[in-house]
């Protein structure tokens, strides 16, 4: 350790080795000064500690705990005052205090640690201790005193051995946990798993307070925040977001006197890094991308003095066992990425993906040629197009080679330096298991814009096609099979008089026994193109089979129909794009323009730093490193899929680890924020969700907006049944925030799904809608989504396989967490020697 690392933080960062005695003794690490006792007197009197306990980093033989004290009569989340510098005492013990866990009751058994540690108000009285020369894959139970006043007890567990065979290990990974939103009740479903630690993948708390994400519903136990300072954000009337170090620390303060989340850190030790919340939305290096918050020029606002308060912050109240230098001048003066080593079993390597990470490829500030604005998010970050973004890649690619730079240097998430120590990790580890805490999804989230469309135009075809053959079935009589075949062919480009003609003649060799190419072969006869005859043919025959299953006049038109909206006008569009007459016909041509391309929907994930991901597959590839699962968080969803070597090769390239992405404990869901933004977009916006007005006796009407961005983004295509489960954590919140009370509840969401279940607009119009949306084949990797959900994950890792279990929770009952906590549970195998993920 530098010295002046020593003189700035030698009182606050301190270490300890454990021994029978107690006795402080020498060692330590680069990131310590070892103190053992601190010669300031201890604190008397009356304390506190408002933000309980935790631990976290846990290795073979150390383990860094934390505290805060402060005086009884002090707020809680008040800064501390800067004159009552003093000394606490610690005590960590082997010896069972189980039950004693989360009180602060005295600690039981004979300490191997009992030192006094100093008390800072500089460091608002947060207290870090490494404790170094403990046994491997042991329990213990710690408790810090600080005058009068014993902490609740905590416990935490040492990592196994390097070389130690493990059976198993149990851990939860998790992320974004917005106090402002939701509820945190998934914690104390947490709090009741047997696990050995947790892995928290950021997004601890959010910088922003009031913003227009944060304004929906929230449970009643958490307040409004007040940030002491803070900055009005650009383009809101009512968003402030940190900026001081008072701020930033008052958020984990606040956060923290949550018992529920306080638990949970008394329980297990945290294995943490951060996301970009802990600093700014979509942050990169020291720049905020809040749109209107701005340079002249339109480009991201440097902030570095913010940049070091939010690192600063998160350094005093995370208990990480990471290296910090305020000396060093610069805002990358601290380092978080590390890995671990569990036994043979697994070595966990995590790392930042905010502090080196370069500009978005397309920047916010590019101008739009269509506006001669800043693009701001869209376009840039979000719903980017993919050849634009591959193009612009590629020539940042090309302008650092011709500097004489490496190539990836203004296109990395990781820098080239944290890049390279992750390769060298992964390349090194004997582990079985290389598991990776990934802060955003390697996952390629695509769509096709033109198939999109095309199925869009398809459906909104399909009523006005309905009612036309139901009108031209008046003039043949009845005959519906006869009329659709007419009203193909007319659509399909035919004359009125041909269309009629290729009809009859299609109709007189069906009835004639001659099979589909005879009827086609009759229809050309009468003047039909083969493609106008292969059409009125398939319509015919679907007409038919309809009739004969029983199908009433309207449901054979509709049948018709489906046959020459799919069979032809969606192919129409996809052949010819926005050429196509059917999109000039719709009067949208303008509207529709600007998504004729194959687009990505999040380029603040790997999605938009193709080129590292692709280095990062090919160095696994070619170095036959297996058994590599990112673990991962912020987009507020569940996915479960491969990661492949070139997403962007014929059939999506090759697989070559697996990505499993957990869902935000509170945050509103990806879904809800596509929802919102897909609702200017018109027609568009359907491919995101579908409104449902549901009357209910005795409650009135329940408003809910389907969530059909899982068939969108590749989820396979529903039965009626799997459409009406979708529907059931979303039904059961909807109910309870109309004042369903909770022991009702289930019986309520299964009689309106009964009910559901027999409306003709969902189970035709909106399960016809879904399965079409399905089979536009997007993300074939991807085996598992659930884009509307909070929860966590819950990993079970022996030698043979990775069993992870998405925990989604039920949504708020009221101004309260739910009593029944967990509503879902979908399992992700992964099994060793196998680049591949199955769900079931």
């Amino acid at each position: 350790m530098d010295r002046r690392r020593f003189l700035k933080w030698g009182g606050f960062i301190t270490a300890s080795v454990a021994t029978g005695a107690g006795l402080a003794g020498c060692g330590g690490s680069d990131n310590t000064v070892v103190v053992g006792d601190t010669g300031a007197p201890l604190v008397t009197g009356a304390w506190k500690f408002p933000q309980s306990v935790a631990s976290g980093d846990p290795r073979a033989d150390s383990i860094l705990l934390w505290t805060r004290a402060v005086p009884a009569a002090a707020d809680n989340v008040a800064v501390a005052p800067a004159d009552q510098d003093g000394a606490i005492r610690l005590l960590v013990t082997a010896g069972d205090n189980s039950a004693a866990l989360g009180s602060n009751a005295v600690l039981a058994g004979s300490p191997v640690v009992d030192v006094h540690l100093p008390l800072l108000g500089q460091y608002d009285n947060t207290v870090r201790h490494k404790v170094t020369g403990l046994a491997p894959g042991a329990v213990y139970y710690y408790q810090f005193v600080a005058g009068d006043n014993r902490s609740n007890v905590g416990r935490f567990k040492t990592a196994p051995a390097a070389t130690a065979d493990v059976a198993q290990l149990q851990f939860v990974y998790m992320t974004c946990q917005d106090w402002s939103v939701n509820h945190w009740g998934a914690m104390t479903s947490i709090a009741a798993e047997p696990l050995d630690f947790i892995v928290h993948l950021g997004d601890y708390i959010y910088e922003t307070v009031g913003d227009d994400f944060q304004l929906g519903a929230v449970e009643s136990r958490h307040g409004a925040l007040t940030l002491p300072d803070g900055v009005a954000k650009a383009g809101s009337n009512t968003a402030k977001y940190a900026n001081t170090l008072a701020d930033y620390r008052y958020l984990y303060k606040q956060y923290r006197t949550d018992p529920r989340l306080q638990a949970l850190h008394e329980r297990f030790a945290f294995i943490a890094v951060w996301d970009d919340h802990e600093f700014t939305d979509d942050a990169w290096q020291d720049a905020q991308t809040y749109d209107g918050s701005t340079n002249a020029d339109g480009t991201d606002l440097h902030q570095s003095s913010r940049r070091r308060n939010a690192n600063q912050a998160w350094f005093e109240f995370m208990p990480a066992d990471v290296s910090f230098d305020a000396a060093d001048s610069s805002f990358q003066n601290i380092r978080i990425y590390r890995d671990f080593q569990f036994g043979k079993l697994m070595q966990l390597v995590m790392t930042d993906q905010r502090l080196y990470r370069s500009d978005h490829i397309i920047p916010e500030s590019s101008i739009n040629p269509a506006t001669g604005k800043p693009l701001g998010r869209i376009g840039s970050r979000y719903l980017v197009p993919q050849q634009t973004l591959a193009a612009v890649e590629a020539q940042k690619i090309a302008g650092a080679t011709a500097a004489g730079q490496a190539p990836l240097s203004g296109v990395s998430i990781l820098g080239n330096t944290q890049r390279q120590w992750w390769m060298d990790k992964m390349k090194a580890a004997t582990s079985t298991w290389k598991l990776w805490g990934n802060e955003v999804s390697l996952l390629r989230m695509g769509m096709n814009g033109i198939d999109a469309i095309a199925t869009l135009l398809a459906l909104n075809a399909l009523t006005a096609v309905a009612a036309q053959v139901g009108t031209t079935a008046g003039a043949t009589g009845g005959n519906v099979a006869l009329a659709g075949a007419i009203v193909a062919a007319a659509i399909a480009g035919a004359t009125a008089g041909t269309a009629q003609n290729g009809a009859v003649a299609i109709m007189t060799a069906a009835l004639s026994g001659g099979a589909a190419q005879a009827q086609a072969a009759a229809g050309v006869g009468a003047g039909l193109t083969a493609a106008q005859a292969g059409l009125a043919v398939a319509v015919y025959a679907a007409v038919t089979t309809a009739a004969a299953g029983g199908a009433v006049t309207a449901a054979q038109a509709g049948a018709a129909a489906q046959t020459i909206a799919f069979g032809y006008i969606k192919q129409d569009v996809q052949a010819n794009g926005a050429a196509s007459s059917f999109v000039a016909a719709s009067g949208k041509q303008a509207a529709l323009a600007p998504f004729f391309a194959r687009f990505l929907l999040n380029c603040d994930q790997w999605d938009g730093y193709n080129g590292e991901r692709k280095a990062l597959m090919a160095h696994l590839k070619s170095n036959n490193i297996g058994n590599v699962v990112a673990l991962t968080g912020d987009i507020h969803a569940f996915f479960a899929g491969t990661v492949n070597d070139d997403f962007d090769a014929a059939g999506g390239g090759t697989p070559v680890m697996v990505d499993l992405v957990s869902a935000g404990i509170s945050s509103d869901s990806f879904f809800s924020y596509l929802r919102d933004a897909a609702s200017a977009l018109g027609d568009i916006g359907t491919l995101v969700s579908y409104p449902l007005a549901i009357p209910v006796p005795g409650v009135g009407t329940v408003s809910l907006n389907f969530n059909l961005l899982d068939y969108t983004m590749g989820k396979a295509a529903p039965t009626l049944a799997q459409l009406l489960d979708q529907l059931r954590v979303q039904l059961r919140g909807a109910l309870a925030a109309k004042g369903v009370a909770e022991g009702v509840l289930e019986a309520t969401v299964t009689a309106v799904m009964a009910g559901l279940q027999a409306s003709s607009d969902f189970n035709t119009s909106l399960l016809a809608l879904a399965q079409q949306l399905a089979a536009l084949g997007n993300n074939g990797w991807i085996k598992h989504l659930n884009t509307d959900a909070q929860g966590y994950t819950l990993v079970t890792l022996t030698p043979g396989r990775l069993v992870a279990q998405f925990r989604q929770v039920n949504k708020l009952v009221g101004t309260s967490a739910p009593a029944t906590l967990v509503a879902r549970t979908t399992t992700a195998t992964v099994t060793a020697g196998v680049a591949a993920v199955v769900v079931g």
